[in-house]
């Protein structure tokens, strides 16, 4: 029998009837459809496009590329452009406990019901089409229908794989992109073979597009700038700065606040109508300045209405993804949450560690780590370890991972018994646990209950457990 008829998935051209299946069965047949080969063609998405009125056609769209960081550049951006008055659709991805956290209109996730409408007309729609449409097609397509009967001024769409112009979303006629950051999962790759990643990546450039970067090696650069300027695209300076937000979240995430920044200038300049916009509450649009001194008049207006300037703007912004990255600074102990799965988004993580512990002193660390193989663990990674912990007293908890989540490749997990010997030959306290509640117990008795802090991370897989454990069934 064929494996695709084994797991329930339509055969191209059988008839099927309009199913109205409620939210849980929408997201089974989701689970099911991660094993559909992916189209790098795109065929596929152009089918279900057509039949669905084109919606990619009818959204302006931003998308966000690269390694590291593009969810939370997308929460900024969001956030900067809803302040300008601007309704905001968003499209991120994985989920970490329903399908529906990955699309939010308005700052605000999908609801339930429209989840399942929504899913039902895309799901109907690729079976009476007779098409085998894989997972990542069909959010997508969810999506763009979502935010155009959303009437969204802007839809900012995350680029998850690094396949460039075959990625499902580059169907949308985007006028900006952004490649926040390429790092690789292969420690031992040299930056010509990094290089050659992100100019894949810059292949979702199309004629007349912004590419901006907020990477920072030299060649990767001038591959993105190459490549964008064989493509027709705009390139524009790389960020260097960051933006200036509170502390220590300037120094983990103030690069993509920063990208978030040039993002928003780049659409409220080019591509919206300044009339949606108000002049006077507005962060981002440019006024041309009064000559000479201001008058009484002008002072006496600015005391009495002061405009709120971008600066301020990040200081008082929430700097952490709700279930993704947070600090649970209510718990006992204190919770750290980070989905960091490669090496550079792990090293970031110890860094914003080490701040956490100069801005209080920690009486106790505790690291639970479940990774996926051939992810994380190699001889960079225990080196990093090692520097971490000549410097910062605590332990190390290993677990593998138990119900990986769906369409994140994390289906095999690590040897928790070889990685926690390996660190231990690096003199650094680790232990080996059966799974994840054994790991977050011990982890909790070997920290101070008031002031001592348990950091879960290494995947997006492990995160979710913590949710599970704690109860929580949707955000």
């Amino acid at each position: 029998m064929d494996t695709t008829q084994q797991r329930g998935i339509p055969q191209r051209g059988t008839p099927s009837a309009k199913k109205q299946r409620n939210f849980g069965e929408v997201a089974e047949y989701f689970d099911a459809h991660w094993k559909v080969p992916a189209d790098h063609s795109l065929k596929r998405m152009r089918e279900l496009d057509k039949a669905l009125g084109q919606p990619s056609r009818q959204l302006p769209a931003i998308l966000v590329a690269g390694t590291n960081g593009k969810s939370l550049t997308i929460q900024f951006a969001a956030k900067l452009l809803a302040h300008e008055g601007l309704n905001v659709g968003a499209f991120t991805s994985p989920h970490l406990l329903l399908y529906k956290e990955r699309f939010s209109v308005d700052l605000k996730s999908m609801p339930s019901k429209t989840f399942a409408e929504v899913g039902n007309e895309i799901i109907n729609t690729a079976e009476e089409l007779g098409i085998q449409a894989h997972t990542s097609e069909l959010l997508t397509m969810m999506a763009l229908l979502y935010f155009k009967r959303s009437n969204v001024d802007v839809a900012i769409l995350e680029v998850a794989s690094d396949h460039g112009a075959t990625d499902p979303v580059t169907i949308v006629d985007a006028k900006i992109a952004t490649i926040t950051r390429v790092t690789p999962l292969d420690a031992k790759l040299s930056e010509e073979e990094i290089a050659a990643d992100a100019a894949r990546m810059a292949t979702l450039v199309t004629p007349g597009m912004h590419l901006i970067s907020g990477d920072q090696s030299k060649i990767t650069l001038q591959e993105l700038h190459r490549v964008t300027t064989e493509r027709g695209g705009v390139w524009a300076m790389p960020i260097r700065k960051l933006a200036h937000l509170t502390y220590p979240f300037e120094q983990l995430h103030g690069r993509c606040a920063a990208l978030a920044e040039r993002i928003a200038h780049l659409f409220v300049e080019h591509h919206i109508d300044r009339k949606l916009i108000s002049e006077a509450t507005s962060l981002l649009l440019r006024t041309n300045g009064q000559r000479g001194r201001p008058t009484l008049e002008s002072k006496r207006k600015l005391e009495l209405n002061p405009r709120k300037t971008l600066e301020q703007f990040w200081k008082e912004t929430s700097n952490d993804l709700p279930g993704k990255f947070q600090l649970l600074d209510k718990e006992k102990p204190t919770i750290l949450l980070d989905t960091a799965a490669n090496l550079d988004a792990f090293n970031n993580l110890l860094l914003g560690i080490r701040l956490l512990h100069y801005q209080r002193p920690l009486k106790g660390l505790a690291i639970i780590i479940g990774a996926a193989k051939n992810t994380l663990y190699n001889e960079e990674f225990l080196k990093l370890l090692r520097y971490f912990f000549k410097k910062t007293s605590g332990s190390i908890f290993i677990c593998p991972i138990e119900e990986p989540l769906p369409g994140v490749d994390e289906e095999q997990s690590w040897n928790a018994e070889q990685v926690a010997n390996d660190i231990k030959s690096m003199k650094v306290k680790a232990r080996a646990c059966k799974n994840f509640e054994e790991a977050f117990e011990a982890a909790k008795k070997a920290v101070d209950e008031r002031y001592g802090l348990v950091a879960i991370s290494g995947s997006q897989s492990i995160v979710t457990a913590y949710w599970r454990l704690k109860g929580i069934k949707k955000f």
